[in-house]
């Protein structure tokens, strides 16, 4: 399933607070916005269910900041 050009785009919210008096980022909500062909709904959402695992970024920072990811799926 291509995610280019202009597939797959995303925009990100990170929540910043002073749990310990000191400000860190503590949450990341991600909203992803994709385009796929028709008929791959399925696999474009098991896709999206594991991409977490996949992410080098969510990798690295695991245990420390917590993610939130939600999707818009767009058939053509």
């Amino acid at each position: 399933m291509p995610t280019f050009p202009n597939k797959l785009s995303g925009q990100f919210e990170g929540i910043i607070e002073a749990p310990d008096g000191v400000l860190k980022i503590t949450q990341i909500k991600c909203h992803y916005k994709l385009t796929i062909p028709k008929g791959k709904r399925e696999a474009a959402e098991r896709a999206l269910q594991v991409f977490e695992r996949g992410c080098p970024v969510a990798q690295t920072l695991k245990g420390c900041v917590a993610f939130e990811h939600d999707w818009e799926i767009i058939e053509e």
